[in-house]
């Protein structure tokens, strides 16, 4: 990644330790998050603490909770408001937000495990993290202005945020399936796009430290969304349920 940073955008040494140390902390929040949220996902992803705890037994069924729904809407909140309030709340609080964030998160995720066989899960998380670092590359590197793609991949990302709501209730396979091939597309054209965008952000001097601080962790947060994202909608198209 070192050689990666030290191309020609960047025209002095102090330019291209700035940028290797904003990235480092970039990858070091989404990093810190996956581990959290993994270790948790893992930690809980039995059938007897789902049930016990986001579901209530109503006769023979099991009808969600209130702390299912919290654990399912929350982290969306969550992210509203960090990205909606980031010039108003301190640094401090945004990590806070993030680390409630991806423990939420981990929570929500703990059901792949009683879904999905332990190899598909280990094996699409090396495919995601593959297909992640070639788009991350692919956007740092590349000459062409990914900002009009951007603006349609977001497109993409607000229909298959509403095909997927409107999913939760028919619980349609095929519309699932649907999802999760677009997703594939509109996450890893995101990568590529966010990491140019923070490369943008790497080459301005006149950021102060508490704006470097809080967009490197706005950067993490992006692009640890995007791998949940791309991660989930590759093991929906080819993990192997149990």
């Amino acid at each position: 990644m070192n050689q990666i940073l030290d191309d020609h955008s960047f025209d002095s040494i102090q330019a291209q330790t700035a940028a290797r140390q904003f990235f480092g902390k970039v990858y070091a929040f989404m990093f810190g998050a996956l581990l959290i949220s993994g270790a948790i996902a893992y930690q809980y992803g039995t059938m007897d603490f789902i049930t016990s705890y986001f579901f209530d037994q109503v006769g023979q069924n099991f009808k969600p909770n209130i702390l299912y729904y919290v654990v399912l809407f929350a982290p969306l909140g969550i992210a509203i408001a960090m990205q909606s309030m980031v010039k108003r709340l301190s640094f401090a609080m945004l990590f806070l937000l993030f680390a409630a964030y991806s423990v939420l998160l981990g929570f929500g995720l703990s059901t792949i495990f009683v879904t999905y066989s332990i190899g598909s899960i280990v094996s699409t998380f090396f495919a995601t993290a593959g297909a992640f670092g070639t788009m991350a590359i692919m956007g740092y590197v590349t000459k062409v202005d990914l900002t009009k793609f951007g603006s349609i991949l977001y497109m993409g990302f607000i229909g298959i945020f509403i095909a997927g709501i409107v999913n939760f209730f028919m619980k349609s396979d095929t519309l699932q399936y649907i999802i999760s091939m677009i997703g594939v597309l509109v996450f890893t054209g995101l990568t590529a796009y966010h990491m140019q965008k923070l490369k943008e952000f790497a080459l301005n001097a006149q950021a102060s430290e508490e704006e470097k601080n809080k967009i490197a962790l706005l950067g993490g947060f992006t692009l640890y969304v995007l791998f949940i994202n791309l991660f989930l909608s590759l093991l929906n198209l080819f993990g192997s349920r149990d």
